[in-house]
């Protein structure tokens, strides 16, 4: 990772975040300690990742890992919800996804838990709009057709927007798509708006000129979480404090280098670099141990959810966080 010279009090601070982010991950994982460590560690990541995609490219994970005989292999997915479809049948150990797919794969079954999440970023997601589109507020898209991925974090902030705005969720029409499939009908005019989240938004305004009919701003939080397969996180106590400690490293350098982040981020995004920058400036990429105000916030989107018959049953996210 490129290297910089960083004040005393902001070293205290990245000092005191590691220690925190470690705390957690020992504290809840100690009673099992003595069980067998696995030598691979399975990482899956979304393009939109910014901090896991680079710090696969610096390689600074590996080099720390490998002296511990650990493995890090990489696997990339769409969105969230394949990502943790992933999860659920074992072909990944470890996955960074937006505040809806928790609690999805948890209503389907899925053995994973909470281990750390990103302070909230809700501006780094919207409802887009064609730039000639006549709508101009979101109570106007009742009966209109919606485009996001389904199960993914925009899932939850078109339910939100919708009733900040009077509407249910019956008043529009959902159309399931993934990001790529999504623009794609929303250029040729097939959907009237479409949800979506950074860097995919700041590349639909700044390429197509979409418009942002609302944000997540005062509506959701849009909190990002660290996930963990149960058996991993139960076995891998190290191997977790070592990863927390180069991803809170990786976002701290970000945040003092959006630029140089931009930049090498793009060939690996396949966007432009002023494209990207506009989408990091958007995310906090400061992160913490799961707590009970965040946790309190997950509930309330898995009651709206059951209530919404989204989901087959009433969940209790806790059941998602290990035991100390």
């Amino acid at each position: 990772m490129p290297g910089n010279k960083v004040s005393s009090k902001f070293k205290r601070r990245s000092r005191a975040l590691i220690a925190g982010l470690l705390t957690a991950v020992v504290a809840v994982t100690a009673p099992v300690a003595a069980q067998a460590q696995s030598k691979v560690l399975r990482i899956g990541y979304q393009k939109a990742a910014n901090t896991l995609v680079l710090l696969k490219a610096n390689g600074t994970l590996e080099k720390r890992l490998q002296a511990q005989g650990v493995e890090v292999k990489w696997a990339e997915f769409a969105a969230g919800p394949q990502l943790l479809e992933a999860l659920n049948v074992g072909a990944i150990d470890f996955g960074y996804v937006g505040e809806a797919p928790p609690v999805f794969a948890q209503a389907a079954g899925a053995d994973f838990v909470y281990s750390a999440y990103e302070i909230p970023t809700p501006d780094a997601e919207g409802l887009l709009v064609q730039k000639d589109s006549p709508i101009k507020s979101v109570a106007e898209l009742k009966g209109k057709k919606i485009a996001f991925n389904k199960g993914s974090d925009v899932h939850w902030l078109v339910v939100a927007l919708l009733k900040k705005a009077g509407l249910a969720y019956a008043d529009i029409q959902p159309v399931y798509l993934a990001p790529a499939d999504a623009r794609a009908a929303f250029e040729r005019g097939a959907v009237d708006a479409w949800a979506i989240w950074d860097p995919f938004q700041a590349a639909a305004e700044k390429q197509i000129g979409a418009r942002r009919l609302a944000t997540g701003v005062g509506a959701v939080s849009h909190h990002q979480f660290f996930l963990s397969a149960r058996p991993f996180a139960e076995k891998n106590q190290a191997t977790l404090a070592i990863l927390f400690e180069e991803i809170t490293k990786q976002g701290q350098w970000i945040r003092g280098h959006y630029k140089e982040a931009a930049a090498q981020l793009a060939p690996i995004q396949g966007l432009d670099a002023d494209v990207i920058e506009t989408g990091l400036h958007r995310y906090a990429h400061v992160y913490r141990p799961i707590d009970e105000p965040v946790l309190d916030e997950q509930q309330r989107i898995a009651d709206t959810f059951f209530e919404l018959k989204l989901i087959p049953k009433q969940l209790n996210v806790r059941d998602a966080v290990l035991k100390r």
